[in-house]
């Protein structure tokens, strides 16, 4: 393999995420281990360089890749600082007291990741990596445990543990669980949550069909729906963050999604807080509901005379 694969696999092996396995991080890699397209990996060596004048110029000089001098941060902030993250890059290690903006900034490969480089290609190489990766870790497995605890955890009535991916969107549809569904659904039976990194998170098919709704030809559905037992309802819910609230062109599109329910609709949209109602309340269909998050005792009512009487 060339030097570039070869860096590449590296990389992989080392732990780092995909972004981080790209040819600018693989000519970064080599630069810093001073491996030039006919070197042997174990004449590997450890030197401090700058951005410009010692990466850009080294991978220009060796592998005749000539990167726009406005590509500087893209190094930076795209490779380099992953790699100090990850642990096989140290950041001024000729000077930890220089500015973060010196001019004089500069990386080295690590002492405990150069021992393993050179190896490459031997049949010490995979006993050293287990070495390196045991004592540091990889920083695909410190971004993972990063992304879970952001992870939004919730219980649904029927003690269905549910993970959420992180997001704004999904800690609406949280809350709808946790502190809407408490306060306004009496007999709840949740049918479908969405996810946004997993469309169809929670999806209870044998119900769904008892309301109509076909599952090879659903369309978009709203983001939660859940059944009141006791008052005969469906609750279509959006959770509008990247998405709109119900407004009449979805209030269509549902219409027709559920034709054949017999039961009551009830159409719902969601918000983080009063400002983002604000900058959708235009948008929102009569005949729906509001909630919010942040007032969650409370609904605001798109009914019409629905609700004139004082009772």
């Amino acid at each position: 393999m060339d030097k570039i694969s070869d860096a590449k696999d590296i990389l992989e092996n080392l732990g780092l995420p995909k972004a981080q396995r790209n040819e600018i991080s693989c000519l970064t890699l080599l630069a810093l281990c001073g491996i030039k397209p006919n070197s042997s990996w174990s004449s590997a060596y450890r030197h401090s360089l700058t951005v410009t004048k010692g990466i850009m110029t080294f991978i220009k000089d060796k592998y005749g890749r000539n990167y726009a001098p406005n590509t500087r941060e893209t190094f930076r902030r795209q490779v380099l600082h992953q790699f100090v993250q990850g642990g096989i890059v140290n950041y001024n290690p000729d000077n930890l007291k220089l500015p973060t903006n010196s001019p004089k900034a500069h990386y080295a490969i690590s002492v405990s990741t150069l021992k393993v480089i050179k190896t490459y290609g031997t049949k010490k190489w995979s006993v050293e990596l287990k070495k390196v990766i045991s004592a540091q870790g990889s920083l695909n497995e410190l971004y993972q445990k990063r992304r879970k605890k952001k992870i939004v955890k919730v219980k649904l009535p029927n003690d269905v543990l549910l993970e959420l991916s992180p997001g704004k969107h999904n800690d609406v549809q949280a809350a709808i669980i946790k502190q809407f569904v408490p306060r306004f659904i009496h007999k709840p039976k949740v049918l479908y949550i969405g996810d946004t990194a997993k469309k169809n998170l929670y999806i209870n098919n044998k119900e769904l069909l008892k309301f109509g709704v076909s599952l090879t030809k659903h369309g978009k559905l709203p983001d939660v729906i859940i059944y009141d037992a006791e008052k005969k309802c469906l609750f279509l819910i959006e959770a509008v963050a990247s998405h709109g609230p119900m407004n009449p062109k979805r209030i269509f599109e549902l219409g027709k999604m559920f034709k054949k329910c017999k039961e009551v609709l009830v159409f719902v949209s969601a918000f983080h807080n009063f400002n983002e109602f604000k900058k959708y309340s235009k948008e929102i269909s009569w005949e729906t509901e509001v909630w919010i998050m942040e007032i969650p005792d409370h609904m605001i009512h798109y009914n019409g005379d629905k609700y004139l009487s004082p009772y």
